[in-house]
């Protein structure tokens, strides 16, 4: 197989232009190529408002060794193979029960998936609803609703990557191909084929929700169970070979109000980083924790169209998408600031999970076509910020500040003016840019809900921005808060084989410290399946279930 590299095109090319610059590169006729494939997909504006795109793509041709001959070039690579993912299923001890994944967010999702094509009929507990049930709950809230608890922008299946961008890519080194087989399965269960080679894949929240709903089809049809609206309320051990081991799970079924017992030797804790009631019960049966780093701050709004000139250039084509855009900057006070989760054409969307506490994220639709750009400025905090008295001052810190954000929204998202911030005061209208908002919100004084230092680095940093992107800190920029749960403040400590002090509890993804969005907690979700299948026969139908 030949890879030809920083092929370019403009960005209205077609997809027979394709095919002719592989033709000229590699100096053959098209009866010679037997099939290429893009492997990447880039859009180069150096030179804007002159656009290309910039292509990797993999071509077999009929006599491989003749072109080697005659092309020459370092853009061109010879004797390419592809490798595949590959899932080991290599272990000899024999479960007693079926194993138990906790949460069906990217990761609970993408470890019962595999587990469930391979042999070993998990069962997959999720405290919120089934995502057809749980998208109207959240859309019944954010229209003036009472919040569900239990099934909201942060719980139900799918988990808090649903209502979110639904951006895929991740920076995780990946030499054994996890990153590859997550996308594939995604498109496999709906996404579209372009999130296999586009630098910066997204699928948007109404695609992904039929997505989650493909997969939990697949897992149920090879042998898994959904378990819906099942809480994991305490854990039960036992002592085997002088060691604390698992032996059940302490379930609370919501609909019944019911709990019961569930028998299990094997269970992935992928919990995601808002299941606060769930780390202070694995705090009380002294599963080893700790504190970590995170970040907080607002989310930013400005017109889509200012960000799409300021990235493409004036005049630039219809047909290219949304513009995203990435921003960083160090202050003299030591603080690193920078944007996250941006969401081009999207909408700002409360996320709050827990009653008298506020939260806000950032969420696309798959044509990303609403009319403002909004995204996460946010400040890391680390373990010196809010106090190291135990592991769970992170979470401690989050919920003063979720209350000081209801409190200044009057339990509505609080929303303020660029300038107003600057000026710490509140806001009583919009300026030229109205807020695009999933859920009701209140002009006020979002500065008031931070610490003096952080709500100094937030000013400063959006600033900074400015030189980077002409606009960003005009006064009628929107902000809103608090963007509070960009990670988890915790994390659950595990060893070699990925089990916390308890054997057979394997914490996972997100909520437990080893991710930061989809993509990665999905790889993480892969990588506890191969742990687990690296020593357990699969699942046994004649054993007791």
């Amino acid at each position: 197989m030949i890879q030809i590299n920083q092929l370019k095109l403009p960005v209205d090319h077609s997809e027979n232009d394709l095919k002719r610059k592989i033709l000229k590169i590699l100096r053959i006729k098209e009866d010679a190529l037997l099939s290429y494939r893009i492997k990447k997909q880039s859009l180069d504006a150096r030179k804007k408002p002159e656009l290309f795109y910039v292509y990797s793509v993999n071509v077999n041709v009929r006599n491989e060794s003749a072109v080697k001959k005659k092309v020459r070039g370092g853009q061109i690579s010879f004797g390419i193979r592809e490798s595949s993912y590959e899932f080991p299923v290599t272990g000899n001890q024999f479960l007693k029960h079926r194993p138990v994944v906790i949460g069906t967010g990217p990761a609970g999702l993408f470890c019962g998936y595999m587990l469930a094509l391979s042999g070993y009929r998990p069962i997959l507990l999720e405290r919120g609803a089934d995502v057809t049930k749980r998208m109207e709950d959240v859309e019944r809230f954010w229209n003036g609703g009472t919040l569900d608890p239990n099934s909201n922008v942060q719980f139900g299946e799918g988990g808090a990557g649903t209502f979110s961008d639904g951006k895929l890519n991740t920076l995780v080194n990946d030499k054994l191909g996890r990153n590859t087989k997550v996308l594939e399965i995604f498109v496999e269960h709906g996404a579209p084929e372009e999130i296999l080679y586009q630098s910066k894949p997204h699928i948007g929240t109404d695609i992904l929700a039929s997505v989650v709903k493909n997969m939990r089809d697949f897992i149920c049809s090879h042998g898994g169970e959904v378990r819906f609206h099942s809480q994991v309320i305490d854990i039960q051990t036992s002592i085997v070979d002088q060691e604390k081991t698992l032996c059940a799970l302490k379930v609370l079924d919501h609909e019944t109000n019911e709990t019961y017992l569930l028998n299990t030797d094997t269970a992935v804790l992928a919990i995601g980083h808002s299941a606060r009631d769930t780390f202070v019960m694995l705090e009380h049966r002294n599963i080893k924790m700790e504190a970590k780093a995170f970040a907080v701050g607002v989310r930013i709004e400005h017109p889509q169209s200012m960000i799409n000139e300021d990235q493409y250039g004036t005049g630039y084509p219809d047909s290219l998408p949304a513009a995203p855009y990435k921003l960083t900057a160090n202050l003299e006070n030591g603080r690193g600031v920078y944007t996250f989760c941006m969401c081009p054409g999207g909408y700002v969307v409360n996320a709050s999970s827990e009653e008298g506490r506020l939260a806000v994220n950032g969420m696309s639709y798959s044509r990303r076509d609403g009319e403002n750009a909004n995204s996460a400025v946010i400040v890391t905090v680390t373990p010196e910020d809010y106090g190291k008295e135990h592991a769970l001052s992170g979470m401690e810190f989050q919920r003063r500040l979720e209350e000081a954000a209801y409190k200044a929204g009057q339990g509505k998202i609080p929303v303020q003016l660029f300038g107003d911030f600057c000026r710490n005061q509140s806001s009583h209208g919009p300026g030229s840019i109205c807020p695009n908002l999933k859920g009701g919100y209140n002009w006020s004084n979002v500065r008031q809900i931070f610490p003096d230092e952080i709500a100094e680095s937030l000013e400063e940093g959006i600033r900074s921005f400015n030189r980077k992107i002409p606009g960003y800190s005009r006064d009628d920029a929107v902000l809103s808060g608090v963007e509070s749960r960009t990670s988890s403040p915790v994390r659950i400590l595990r060893n070699e084989s990925l089990q916390s002090c308890v054997g057979g509890l394997y914490p996972c993804g997100e909520g437990a410290g080893y991710a930061g969005g989809i993509t990665s907690a999905a790889m993480d979700g892969l990588k506890v399946a191969e742990m687990i299948a690296k020593k357990y026969h699969p699942f046994d139908k004649r054993s007791d279930a």
